[in-house]
């Protein structure tokens, strides 16, 4: 995502293990099994991340998509970034019906903030297992906001 002070990379991806500096890691998720999780060499990193790099950029299939115009959606992103759940990635630990990976934290970005998830599709010649899991759990949260709404 691009700002006036920058690109912002939203990214999950291993804990960087003895890693100095700020790299954006706003979460924290086990790898593979709660128990696994309680080392560093088993958990993953939501990074929000100024300036930040995504290594195999280059091997994306069609990125970057443009699925929205103007400042407010974006801010609403960055700001929902911290709050995405954590679950055990690779797993269906929240009962989706998918395991939780990258594609589903990104999937789980944009049905929180409301855009029209059924109307992206994955990248021509591409595929994004988890995407589905991501949309379920935002779904989920969202039927909960508004049970408690009324």
């Amino acid at each position: 995502m691009t700002t006036p002070d920058g690109v912002i990379v939203i990214e999950m991806a291993p804990e960087l293990i003895g890693a100095r500096g700020d790299h954006g890691a706003v979460a924290r998720g086990p790898v593979g099994s709660r128990l696994l999780g309680r080392s560093a060499l088993f958990r993953y990193e939501v990074r929000r991340w100024l300036g930040g790099v995504i290594p195999d950029v280059d091997e994306a299939v069609e990125s970057p998509r443009r699925l929205a115009d103007g400042p407010g959606l974006g801010r609403r992103v960055l700001e929902l970034v911290p709050r995405v759940p954590t679950p055990v990635w690779g797993r269906d630990e929240l009962q989706t019906g998918e395991m939780w990976n990258s594609n589903s934290l990104i999937s789980w970005l944009i049905a929180s903030v409301g855009l029209d998830v059924d109307a992206i599709a994955p990248p021509a010649g591409g595929r994004a297992p988890g995407w589905d899991a991501g949309i379920v759990v935002a779904r989920r949260a969202g039927a909960a906001r508004k049970d408690g709404e009324r």
